[in-house]
């Protein structure tokens, strides 16, 4: 086991399916992931599809065809932990709970952690917004400023598609101790079953180029907030570029 608890034998029996999801399933393509630095590395993405499967398939792709291989550092909601069994299997694959202190510490161990601003805003926002980024969180950036790590966007294409939403009723969700309740082409039809159901869209992952910022952390909104809107017009920019380079939602 590492500090945080990853161990890359179980890692290995868990991420097969994830990886049979990425090459068959999905059929994902990346792009420009060559723009990958090394050492400490925050990588900030749309988030969108109800269920995460859009943080995985960044993750195996980070694995797959990263060159050399990079285990990318997920960020997981505090209800994962909350569930029987799901905080330890998270937590062998390098989930972390997405804390402020647990992110200072692996970019200072020089690791690479992924992150969505967007939160379940954007994971569980209803079809009609698709491609349309949210309200970005700050936290990142803070984190990027203290530690002194490049961020770099990525655009997600596809993921927007998988599970179609209707509605979300966040206050439903909340009396559930869940960060949301959306109502959507599977949930809650499908019970159990319903947040993992995903259409066979085809992804397309598109890395942008690395962004350095600098600054105090500890300033206040306003003036953290503008870089924040740097990376969030750079992920807009790779999800305008992607949306116009593929063919289709399944291809």
């Amino acid at each position: 086991f590492d500090p945080y608890g990853f161990h890359p034998d179980a890692a290995r029996r868990m991420l097969l399916p994830s990886a049979l999801l990425y090459r068959y399933y999905f059929r994902v393509e990346t792009h420009g992931i060559e723009n990958v630095p090394e050492g400490r590395l925050l990588l900030i993405g749309n988030h969108s599809g109800q269920f995460a499967y859009d943080g995985s398939m960044v993750g195996m792709a980070m694995l797959l065809e990263a060159k050399p291989p990079r285990l990318c550092r997920g960020m997981g909601e505090f209800f994962l932990w909350r569930t029987p069994w799901m905080g330890i299997l998270a937590s062998r694959v390098g989930t972390m709970v997405g804390t402020p202190e647990n992110c200072v510490a692996m970019l200072n161990d020089g690791e690479c952690v992924m992150a969505f601003p967007e939160g379940a805003r954007g994971a569980n926002k209803p079809f009609r917004k698709r491609y349309q980024l949210q309200r970005f969180g700050l936290g990142f950036m803070r984190l990027a400023l203290e530690t002194g790590t490049p961020i770099l966007p990525v655009g997600i294409v596809g993921a927007e598609e998988q599970q179609p939403g209707f509605a979300n009723l966040e206050g439903l969700g909340q009396k559930l101790g869940l960060p949301s309740f959306p109502i959507t082409v599977s949930m809650p039809w499908l019970g159990v079953l319903g947040p993992t159901f995903a259409l066979p869209v085809k992804y397309h992952i598109h890395f942008g180029e690395a962004l350095s910022f600098e600054g105090n952390p500890d300033d206040e909104d306003a003036v953290i907030e503008p870089k924040v809107a740097v990376v969030k017009d750079a992920i807009a920019g790779l999800l305008a570029r992607g949306l116009a380079q593929r063919k289709g939602i399944f291809s």
